[in-house]
């Protein structure tokens, strides 16, 4: 067909290399990461301009902002806030601290790109 003779389900239709997937789907794929990613893009702001006026003073391994990257890119927005609040709470003087990694989930639908984004796992990052 010629360009602007397509149907609206040809429209609709974005092509991957594997196979077709609804535009729609797609799009509320990234509007429910948008919090996410948001946060993770200020963790990332922090880490690279805040964080280094302090150097290493976090007594726990990864630093809590690592920790807090991790959480959100692993476990969403909401379960990572809830996290890194924990893991602030508990980071205090007095506290031993030690090793605290960010829990995996258990199957994830995402991937994270080389940026540290999160993109569906149908997608190229």
């Amino acid at each position: 067909m010629h360009g602007s003779a397509r149907t609206g389900a040809e429209r609709s239709t974005l092509i991957t290399e594997d196979r077709p997937v609804s535009a729609v789907p797609v799009i509320l794929q990234e509007l429910w990461l948008l919090p996410r990613n948001v946060a993770i893009a200020l963790m990332l702001g922090y880490r690279r301009v805040i964080s280094p006026m302090y150097g290493q003073v976090c007594r726990y391994y990864p630093s809590c902002s690592r920790y807090a990257l991790e959480a959100f890119q692993r476990q969403g927005f909401v379960a990572g806030f809830a996290l890194t609040a924990w893991r602030l709470l508990r980071c205090n003087p007095f506290t031993r601290g030690g090793i605290d990694d960010a829990p995996e989930r258990h199957a994830p639908n995402f991937i994270t790109n080389s940026r540290g984004f999160v993109r569906p796992s149908h997608r190229k990052a």
